[in-house]
């Protein structure tokens, strides 16, 4: 599973920045308009909330397996959420902790 994980991090961190890249191609590095695009209407609105919940869930999972010595610390993962997104960050931090698991 672990070189899932990388390759499904990969692919997370390449995927949506297409999209992201289009969108600047657009409409140039316009922060407001590309927040006031997440919710231009029900379905993206729908689908970016989604996101905004599961990343909050997803940093308080982290958040209590670092208590543990053998898991990644939460903070670099939390960064990719938050600059690249969860697609790229879960994977990453799930190879991250196979990676540590085998090294123990």
């Amino acid at each position: 599973m672990k070189n899932v994980y990388l390759l499904l991090a990969i692919l997370g961190g390449v995927i949506p920045y297409l999209y992201f890249f289009q969108f600047i191609q657009l409409e140039g590095l316009n922060i407001p308009l590309f927040v006031e695009s997440l919710f231009v209407n029900g379905a993206a609105g729908g689908f970016s909330a989604d996101l905004l919940i599961s990343s909050f869930v997803f940093w308080l999972f982290m958040f209590k397996e670092s208590k543990m010595s053998s898991n990644p610390k939460p903070f670099l993962f939390i960064a990719i959420n938050l600059t690249v997104g969860l697609s790229c960050a879960l994977p990453a931090y799930l190879y991250a902790k196979s990676s540590a698991k085998n090294h123990n």
